[in-house]
């Protein structure tokens, strides 16, 4: 597995060649060399790097928050604290967000409660509740 095409590393990285194009153009991944017949060539290194990103975005990182941890991760001078301090950060980031989809869950089973579903929409409570919103 020295050399991989790009649809091959893609493949093994349970991603799309389009994603993998829209690392290399955010940053993220070198340009690969290419081969005599003009494919990407990715190495095993590479498509371990691709593979930390995609499980960086399934915990929530951001782009620009994954290429930070991929920079503290070949910084000598990073300790275990830093990237530690990151993941809490995230932690409670996400923790925010859970909460406001709680919030707005509540304040949607409440209009839905209030609309019993029949009638016209000019007397639909919902409508009415986001129209009297909009000032």
């Amino acid at each position: 597995m020295d050399e991989l095409k790009i649809g091959q590393a893609a493949k093994l990285a349970g991603i799309s060649i389009e994603t993998i194009r829209f690392y290399e153009r955010q940053g993220l991944l070198e340009k690969p060399p290419r081969s005599q017949a003009g494919y990407r060539c990715y190495s095993a290194k590479t498509l371990a790097r691709i593979k930390f990103i995609k499980r960086a975005k399934e915990l929530g990182f951001s782009l620009k928050e994954i290429s930070e941890l991929l920079s503290l991760r070949v910084d000598p001078d990073t300790t275990c604290a830093m990237v530690k301090s990151r993941a809490t950060v995230k932690i409670s980031d996400i923790e925010s967000k859970i909460e406001t989809l709680q919030n707005m869950k509540r304040a949607l089973v409440k209009l839905t409660k209030s609309c019993r579903g029949d009638g016209p929409t000019s007397k639909c409570p919902i409508l009415d509740f986001l129209e009297s919103q909009a000032d």
